[in-house]
């Protein structure tokens, strides 16, 4: 009896040192995938009183691997772009909430009850570490070796079809797949299996995403970003007003040879849409006019006006000669840059001419 009450004693001690009271988790993601843990119990007993030879027995298992894969668009604003613009970026972060280092196989959706899809193959970028999507930035058609608790930008780049038009939108799905860093190959879900202690078994513990079918627990996620059309609403107006004629002088003076006409011809662009860049105008003059350079014929009240570049608006057939900047003219056509024509804004170009 007393040999039986004495190993009694000693299996009460060994649950609670093999259990542990309080056992201690890693922080961050927990212990590693396939970390190998070992536990060795020992169980001392007497026999008539005598020591006898303790009896020990272990027992080990490797830490299974806990999927959790997290895509998120970077920003709450839909990224804007011009109809015919290429290499248009839309930009994520993908993050490694997996107790180990995971591959990131990367493919994309386009979502119907949109107003367009965008053209051409969408491709991947990694960031480089401004968050931009510039020259810096490396193709990729995966995340390799992405570190537990890591997390890195990734950019989808895709071209935007030339008919589009202003508040048109289109979403684009990027959609990620965990993958052993090793192989390449996606993890297969092994919450339903037979708990194997030797093998690194893989739980998904990932949430729904919004591709298709991404659904909890699935070894993907996904998370969706917009391109929303900005385009410019560009009005061009031509207009000839009679400044002088050599019979009546500035006073309702005709289109008579000799007189002097000026044209103005303004570039307006709509409220609400882009900018409109690198606003170029040419015009060539037609026959039976010549362009009016200087003050060979006509009084002094009427000044050479060259080829003028202004920021103002346009009051019937006369511009308001409010800004500045020269144009050109060659071979008897005129032209000038006026730059930036920003959304709501008119600018103007003018130049003279005699009746031949």
């Amino acid at each position: 009896m007393t040999s039986k009450l004495k190993l009694l004693v000693a299996t009460s001690a060994l649950s609670v040192t093999a259990l542990g009271v309080n056992p201690a988790f890693a922080a961050d993601l927990g212990t590693d995938a396939g970390t190998s843990i070992t536990n060795n119990v020992s169980v001392a007993f007497n026999v008539g009183g005598t020591a006898q030879t303790a009896e020990t027995d272990s027992d080990t298992f490797v830490v299974d691997r806990e999927v959790n894969l997290v895509v998120t668009k970077s920003d709450a604003v839909n990224t804007s772009v011009a109809p015919g613009s290429t290499q248009q970026a839309v930009t994520y972060t993908v993050s490694n909430q997996t107790n180990d280092t995971i591959d990131v196989l990367l493919t994309s959706e386009q979502l119907g009850g949109d107003d367009f899809n965008v053209t051409g193959a969408v491709t991947y970028y990694l960031d480089d570490g401004d968050g931009v999507y510039d020259a810096g930035d490396t193709l990729i058609t995966f995340v390799n070796d992405l570190a537990e608790d890591e997390t890195v930008t990734v950019h989808a780049v895709a071209n935007i079809p030339a008919t589009v038009v202003t508040g048109d939108v289109a979403d684009l799905v990027l959609i990620g797949q965990a993958a052993d860093s090793t192989t390449g190959v996606a993890f297969v879900n092994n919450a339903g299996d037979a708990d194997d202690a030797a093998v690194v078994q893989n739980v998904f513990a990932d949430g729904a995403g919004t591709a298709t079918g991404d659904v909890a627990g699935d070894g993907y996620h996904s998370d969706t970003d917009t391109y929303e059309v900005a385009a410019a609403d560009i009005t061009v107006t031509k207009t000839s007003n009679v400044l002088w004629d050599p019979i009546n002088g500035s006073t309702n003076p005709k289109a008579i040879p000799g007189a002097v006409v000026e044209y103005c011809i303004a570039v307006a662009n709509a409220s609400g849409g882009a900018a409109a860049t690198s606003v170029a105008i040419s015009d060539t003059i037609p026959a039976n006019l010549t362009y009016y350079s200087s003050l060979v014929t006509g009084p002094a009240t009427v000044p050479a006006v060259i080829g003028v570049v202004t920021e103002g608006t346009v009051t019937g057939a006369v511009c308001n000669l409010d800004g500045g900047g020269t144009g050109t003219e060659s071979g008897g056509a005129v032209s000038g840059n006026l730059g930036t024509v920003a959304s709501g804004d008119t600018e103007t170009l003018i130049f003279r001419v005699t009746v031949d």
